[in-house]
């Protein structure tokens, strides 16, 4: 036999409370139906926080407030599909395979490309004046057309094992029960599905899934295993890409939160921030999409000359 040892969860009370008030806020505000945050901290892959709402108070009696799905640790147990969160990857993909730079121009106008029979819209219409962007405008202002056209210069093998690699389609190895692994679709991939993987449809992950491979951009191109116990020492992490991708893409999710980026409001006064916001039509049961039903979500990290803090939040509906 062997004596115990001390447990200590490696959440922070104080960034436990501020986000569940600011997710509590961003629910009302946006009349969700549901939400989620988690805060890693960048370094060590420690949960310093996991917010889910709705949620109940397990030291009320009343147990009738467990229903409706309050008692779910929804960012672990629900997946979703991340939307443009998912753009940063197809880009890193494309450069660890040297098939572009960070300032290879596409044709972006009119703003819609066609795979097939399906045709991929940007949020906007794009003039032929402004149809001419970088690869780190692309992030900048989250073009669809312009990742789709980054994805066919990509293998799908490729594209795959990029995905793969960031740890999607498998658990983080957080240890808690019922974690879904998400969905990656295996090989072969028709040209419509590699389109729309590229910019986050047809891929499901879950919440704490995403933040963890935005450690790869963070943590110079280090996938950080995570854990809810406090730890002693930092893990290494795996190298899944080069650090000077992952720098060139970090600087592309600094440009999100910048003048002209999607993300402005993410902007701190005295911090350089990194992150990217992510839409997505909300999955119908037993196939396709709702119309008019989204799931949106944002991860970034701070500050981006030496991060501390991931950040990423969802919001469901």
């Amino acid at each position: 036999s062997k004596p115990g040892k001390d447990i200590a969860l490696s959440l922070d009370s104080k960034i436990q409370y501020r986000a569940y008030r600011e997710l509590k806020l961003a629910m009302a505000t946006h009349k969700a139906k549901a939400g989620g945050i988690v805060v890693l901290d960048s370094q060590t892959g420690e949960v310093l926080a996991l917010v889910n709402l709705p949620t109940y108070n397990p030291n009320n009696n009343n147990r009738t407030g467990r229903n409706g799905g309050k008692a779910r640790n929804r960012v672990l147990t629900d997946q979703f599909e991340p939307g443009s969160t998912m753009k940063p990857f197809t880009v890193a993909s494309a450069l660890e395979a040297g098939k572009i730079k960070p300032d290879t121009e596409f044709n972006i106008a009119p703003g819609t490309i066609t795979i097939g029979r399906r045709t991929i819209r940007d949020a906007h219409a794009v003039s032929i004046e402004e149809g001419i962007v970088t690869v780190e405008q692309v992030i900048q202002r989250s073009s669809n057309v312009g990742t789709v056209k980054i994805s066919k210069l990509l293998p799908a093998k490729t594209m795959w094992e990029t995905l793969n690699s960031s740890g999607f389609g498998t658990t983080t190895g957080s240890g808690f029960p019922g974690e879904v692994k998400g969905m990656l679709h295996l090989q072969p991939w028709r040209p419509i599905r590699k389109a729309t993987m590229s910019y986050g449809h047809g891929i499901a992950v879950n919440l704490l899934q995403l933040a963890r491979a935005y450690t790869l951009f963070s943590e110079e191109g280090k996938l950080k295993p995570v854990s809810l116990l406090k730890i002693d020492t930092p893990p290494v992490g795996k190298q899944v890409i080069s650090r000077k991708t992952a720098l060139a893409v970090s600087k592309m999710l600094e440009m999100v939160v910048a003048k002209g980026g999607t993300a402005t409001e993410a902007q701190i006064e005295g911090y350089r921030v990194a992150g990217k916001t992510g839409t997505s039509h909300k999955v119908k049961v037993g196939g396709g999409y709702e119309k008019k039903k989204y799931v949106a979500s944002f991860v970034g990290y701070a500050p981006a000359s030496n991060p501390r803090l991931i950040i990423a939040v969802m919001l469901d509906e």
